[in-house]
């Protein structure tokens, strides 16, 4: 029996920073952000989302009248938890019309999604009938005139999660390698991370190539057996320093096609920045989009690292007719549609706060035209709303 990802489901928030215009405000030069880490722009979420109303507003592009009775599993991935003891899965439920799945959350910095993922298709071994919700929801936040502040980025990829899928079959072969560091970490009383960025990239290279090379002696196969390779993206340059390591083990035909199908795995990246445990999932989607040049019975490589650290390297092969379950035209009009930021909005925008003393406060909801948003607090609790 064959377990994947049957359809995959893209939100953002519709306002966003670019970034050539916050390296002239941080005096910096552009080429540092634009060509240095290979990044253009960075989605900025409002106050009316959050890590529920992205993950709801990305599942309604996967949920349909075939699908909506069967799931079973809902999963969010998530280190953007809006709550230390309920699950977001909750009221991501809630807001979705969904019933009585096993709804949870599940926290391992960028990791998080994978482990959904990974839990889904067992899941649905056991329960073929059923299928599984699947989110990495997130936004990305290092703090203003922080040397992190580049790679901030908001945004949801959902994925369905059944048997017979009809987007890419996953095999059954993975690596994992993990480890307890110290490369990214939140305390609870920070509303920004911490980071030792240099650290992190050297990590994220090293759980890779030990990954690469624990699934090759399992499995038997080379660069040579993969149509592309897709990585976590927190900036699209680090992905790449980590597939340039093991490129001297393909012809130079096969670097060239790698390499061109790496860049066609960026531009959503480019556009939306960093957002945590979707960001693998957005890289792959971007991949598809993309690119012309694949096809049917192509197998993927998928690279998963979430910092503290766990890294996991599984593969997928593409089913017959998997172009028909994407959205591409859908995802450019959404992205183009996007409003601009100004300095002074994405400063006033970043440093928005709710009460954290139970007082009531209504959000302005003018400029999120969202179907899916957070209209305000009151007594410690959220207010969502779904609009018509």
């Amino acid at each position: 029996m064959q377990i994947g990802i049957d359809k995959m489901g893209l939100f953002t928030p519709n306002t966003y920073l670019d970034l050539v215009m916050l390296a002239n405000a941080r005096g910096v030069d552009p080429d540092k952000y634009t060509i240095g880490i290979g990044q253009d722009q960075m989605a900025i979420a409002p106050l009316s989302q959050d890590s529920v109303t992205m993950a709801a507003n990305a599942a309604l592009e996967v949920l349909d009248d075939d699908n909506r009775d069967s799931i079973g599993l809902l999963i969010l991935g998530t280190e953007s938890g809006i709550d230390q003891s309920k699950a977001g899965a909750l009221y991501v439920q809630r807001l979705l019309g969904l019933k009585n799945a096993r709804a949870f959350e599940i926290k391992e910095a960028c990791y998080g999604a994978t482990a959904g993922l990974m839990t889904a298709y067992d899941f649905v071994a056991a329960h073929p009938e059923q299928k599984a919700l699947v989110i990495g929801s997130d936004i990305a936040r290092y703090g203003l005139d922080t040397p992190g502040e580049v790679t901030q980025g908001a945004g949801a990829v959902a994925m369905i999660v059944s048997a017979a899928p009809r987007l890419l079959a996953l095999e059954p072969a993975t690596a994992i390698h993990s480890d307890d560091i110290q490369d990214f970490w939140r305390p609870n009383y920070s509303k920004e991370a911490f980071a030792r960025g240099k650290y992190s990239t050297e990590q994220y290279i090293e759980f890779f190539q030990a990954t690469w090379a624990d699934y090759r002696a399992q499995t038997g196969r080379t660069i040579s057996d993969f149509k592309a390779l897709t990585f976590h993206l927190p900036y699209t340059k680090m992905g790449l320093k980590a597939l340039r390591t093991i490129l001297p083990e393909a012809t130079e035909a096969e670097q060239a096609h790698l390499l061109d199908r790496y860049q066609e795995s960026t531009l959503y990246s480019r556009q939306i920045g960093n957002i945590y445990t979707g960001a693998l999932y957005l890289g792959f989607l971007s991949l598809l989009e993309q690119s012309t040049q694949l096809a049917a019975g192509d197998r993927i490589g998928l690279f998963s690292y979430g910092s503290g650290a766990i890294s996991e390297f599984f593969t997928g092969i593409l089913q017959p007719g998997f172009e028909k379950q994407l959205a591409g035209a859908d995802h450019k009009a959404m992205l183009a549609a996007r409003r601009q930021l100004t300095m002074a909005e994405y400063e006033n925008q970043f440093q928005a706060e709710l009460p954290e003393d139970g007082s009531e406060y209504e959000i302005d909801l003018a400029m999120d035209n969202a179907p899916i948003i957070l209209k305000g607090v009151k007594e410690h609790e959220r207010n969502y709303q779904v609009r018509d």
